[in-house]
């Protein structure tokens, strides 16, 4: 199968996958779910009208890892691995190798058959990821603004075709909690493995796309 970049067509071929419903909803709401107590990373995933159609679970941690992440905020430099998950199981494994200063999403099918990459592109200003596949740029991620609330999503073009949202959680929850949710409007469909990365970096938003100070901004 050959994917259209938004410039040119892929010389590369892929297996086709069946394709999951969470690639085909038009609105998103990803809802960190609220524990005083924040050993994992787990998220519920909304359709436009409210009903869950996936999940996001941290998979692969220790009880060593948990005790670690309880009594130190270094977790957040240490590798992460995310499940993607729809009614019908597993769709995307996203893992976050340990980082300094940049981070980097690596995007795979259940079955290990490689999809992209989300690279953090820059460290200083507004926060920037590129969309890679097989060393091709077909798209980004630019947040519109230091607090990294609001990402602009385009294809390779620089045509935008999608848009993340940070959503206000109210000021006990940010107090309390670390949970957030995040608004995703993706505006035509896409086609893959654009849309994979385009659902994988809106789900991985807060734990590589977002800066890593919190406060009450």
């Amino acid at each position: 199968m050959r994917w259209w970049d938004g410039g040119a067509w892929s010389p590369h071929t892929q297996r086709e996958h069946p394709r999951s419903v969470l690639l085909e909803q038009p609105v998103l709401v990803v809802r960190q779910r609220t524990k005083l107590v924040e050993l994992t990373n787990e998220y519920a995933v909304l359709d436009g009208a409210g009903q869950q159609v996936g999940a996001v679970v941290q998979v692969g941690q220790s009880s060593l890892r948990k005790a670690f992440r309880l009594m130190s905020r270094w977790d957040q430099f240490l590798t992460h691995t995310l499940e993607v998950r729809d009614a019908a199981g597993p769709v995307l494994l996203l893992t976050r190798p340990a980082k300094l200063l940049r981070s980097r999403v690596l995007v795979v099918r259940p079955d290990g058959t490689p999809v992209g990459e989300v690279h953090q592109a820059n460290v200083v200003g507004h926060i920037r990821f590129d969309l890679v596949v097989a060393d091709r740029l077909v798209g980004a991620i630019q947040a519109e603004n230091w607090r990294a609330w609001d990402f602009a999503v385009t294809d390779a073009t620089g045509a935008e075709v999608a848009r993340i949202t940070k959503t206000w959680e109210g000021l006990a929850r940010t107090l309390l909690t670390t949970a957030d949710d995040y608004l995703v409007r993706v505006h035509q469909r896409l086609p893959d493995p654009l849309a994979s990365l385009v659902l994988a970096s809106a789900l991985t938003v807060d734990t590589a796309l977002k800066q890593d100070a919190r406060g009450l901004n």
